[in-house]
């Protein structure tokens, strides 16, 4: 049998070969992540592993054998999970992949805004050798986190930031007080967020309802002094609205990990913007939690394909009547 993998950020695929090998199947890597080179490639595959590629409806009905799609992460915005369902087929993730990484990078990013880190860096590599230059610094204890989003990612980015001393908000449509009194942390509104933080990361999932959640309206409520922190998805921030609030000197900066459009064009103003810092969307990024990503996508599909149920399913409503 052969598993369609859409597009793929890693060298080779031997952890998945060695691993699909144990249910007869191989996978087979697309030439190209579009979709007409991946409606191609579907044809008469058994199950497709996606990492950011878009698998529309198109793609899931060419696959016609379809038994699994399974990601190679957490998001399933590139996946038409509906689609999936109305054919019956399992779509899975990795709910807990790199949780520890992008609460580490959600962090670094954080203390390089407090620290001014990549501002002197970027002065000194310049000739400017100035203590002084931009914005003044703060002590980090005392001031204000706010995490929009508090699952795995969010919890585990607050029990960081308390070693530091920083106060807690959390934000969440799920969360109670007795959970956030539970975890240490206040729980806010998003207005009461948003005017409160002195930093603000984002931990939220991309849907219709969180698309550009970080608006006109939401930069105008915080603080002048407030730094955006994002290693969630680039479309929750509204890229013209953000830049007008920095110019307009309505927020004081933003460390992006993740930027709407991605990458970023040459010569776009976030690029040059110097109250900006970018990373490569390299927050979940480990040598471990790669490997570790991989073994778990393809063990997923070998649970299907023997005819076991797997363990991340996220549309259990094909169960019904169907024994899988």
């Amino acid at each position: 049998m052969k598993i369609l993998v859409t597009d793929i950020a890693w060298p080779d695929l031997e952890i998945e070969r060695r691993i699909l090998r144990e249910a007869e199947a191989e996978p087979l890597l697309a030439d190209k992540a579009d979709e007409p080179g991946l409606v191609r490639a579907a044809r008469g595959c058994s199950g497709i592993m996606t990492c950011w590629a878009r698998v529309s409806p198109a793609v899931i009905e060419a696959c016609s054998g379809c038994r699994i799609v399974a990601r190679y992460g957490i998001g399933l915005d590139n996946i038409d999970v509906a689609a999936c369902s109305r054919l019956r087929i399992p779509v899975t993730n990795v709910p807990d992949y790199c949780v520890g990484e992008v609460a580490d990078h959600a962090l670094a990013l954080v203390l390089a805004c407090a620290r001014k880190v990549a501002f002197y860096d970027r002065a000194i590599k310049a000739g400017r050798y100035a203590l002084q230059a931009g914005y003044p610094l703060h002590r980090i204890s005392g001031r204000v986190l706010g995490i929009a989003g508090f699952g795995r990612t969010g919890r585990e980015v607050a029990r960081r930031a308390a070693v530091f001393g920083l106060k807690v908000l959390a934000y969440s449509r799920r969360l109670t007080t007795v959970e956030s009194q539970a975890a240490g942390v206040e729980h806010a509104s998003w207005d009461g967020l948003l005017a409160e933080s002195d930093f603000l990361s984002l931990h939220l999932p991309l849907s219709p309802s969180t698309r550009h959640l970080l608006d006109v309206r939401a930069f105008q409520l915080m603080k002048p002094s407030a730094f955006l922190i994002n290693t969630a998805r680039g479309g929750l921030v509204d890229t013209p609205a953000l830049l007008e609030a920095l110019d307009a000197g309505r927020l004081l900066g933003a460390a992006l990990d993740v930027t709407e459009p991605e990458p970023l064009p040459p010569g776009h103003p976030l690029a040059g913007h110097e109250r900006v810092i970018l990373t490569p969307h390299a927050a979940f990024s480990s040598q471990e939690s790669v490997d570790e990503l991989r073994a778990r996508t393809a063990r997923e599909v070998v649970r299907v394909l023997r005819g076991g149920r797997p363990e991340n399913l996220v549309n259990p409503e094909i169960l019904t009547g169907v024994l899988i």
